[in-house]
């Protein structure tokens, strides 16, 4: 019944214009704005709804992964517009970028201005 539905994701912020000014401006994702909710447009052709929420909690986990040709480029790109990379020292150990390189992808994660996970990981043959 639902195969043949065009499903979308969704995740919840506490400030729609902090999101809109982070999403649209700082990643340069396309975004549209209609009854107080967000459509990020994907290059995939995916649409991510974000919507408002008052009692918003971050998600502890990664909600949105941005597939890039070069980390360290994008890594360093979005350093320069403002994007403040996790570092983390335990079983996941980042290096100083952000970036973690202990196996599998090469994968750094970032936070929207609402503490939700976003990252970038390498994936040769995509769009960086």
């Amino acid at each position: 019944m639902l195969g043949q539905s065009k499903a979308f994701s969704g995740f919840s912020v506490d400030d729609i214009k902090k999101a809109r000014e982070f999403y649209g401006a700082t990643l340069g994702l396309k975004v549209s704005e209609a009854n107080g909710l967000l459509t990020l447009h994907l290059a995939s052709g995916a649409t991510v709804l974000i919507y408002p929420k008052p009692n918003h909690v971050a998600a502890t986990f990664t909600i949105l992964n941005f597939p890039v040709d070069n980390i360290e480029k994008a890594v360093d790109d979005l350093t320069r517009r403002g994007v403040h990379f996790e570092h983390y020292d335990g079983q996941l150990k980042t290096d100083e970028t952000g970036i973690f390189r202990g196996g599998g992808p090469l994968i750094a994660w970032f936070k929207d201005p609402a503490g939700n996970i976003c990252s970038v990981l390498e994936q040769k043959g995509t769009q960086s």
